[in-house]
């Protein structure tokens, strides 16, 4: 007969660490969601929902590591902002394109870019590729930059402390 296991074979014998680890990773984005309010552009943190679920569910993988959070959000936003000003240059002197083409291109370009770069730096978070593009594609400025910042790095530290107590959930 066949049989579909819904739950996880680990989550029997560890109903504590699941449970903890969600609650960890809710109250993360609620402390994100708290301060939304301060912030005109919101889509350009999105982003940091998938990091969440990153740290809190798989921990002990390499996408989870501080290096490669701090590292691909790094590479993420610079890429981001390379080809924000990119495309309001062409804007500038190619006055014929259409803006929707222009940002496909442009956001193609970030994406390709951060990821190759974080590939060839072993820094690779998926989720800030994300970021790369959301910065070509939605407004922002540099006061939402330093809050993805300011809770990655708070993501990264409670991580750290709780390291030889979370598992992956997977």
């Amino acid at each position: 007969m066949f049989v579909i296991k819904f739950l996880d074979s680990k989550f029997k014998d560890n109903i504590k660490r699941y449970i903890l680890q969600c609650v960890l990773a809710t109250i993360s984005i609620m402390f994100i969601l708290l301060f939304l309010n301060y912030f005109v552009y919101t889509t350009v943190i999105a982003s940091l929902g998938a990091t969440t679920f990153i740290v809190f569910t798989m921990p002990k993988t390499h996408s989870a590591k501080g290096k490669n959070i701090l590292g691909g959000y790094t590479l993420g936003i610079i890429f981001g902002i390379i080809f924000h000003l990119l495309s309001m240059f062409l804007i500038d002197i190619i006055e014929t394109i259409n803006l929707n083409t222009l940002y496909m291109i442009t956001g193609a370009l970030s994406v390709g870019a951060t990821m190759f770069v974080m590939t060839i730096t072993n820094t690779e978070h998926p989720p800030a590729v994300g970021m790369a593009l959301s910065l070509i594609l939605t407004p922002w400025d540099f006061k939402t930059l330093f809050f993805v910042y300011l809770c990655i790095i708070l993501m990264i530290i409670v991580k750290k402390l709780l390291e030889n107590y979370l598992i992956d959930l997977q």
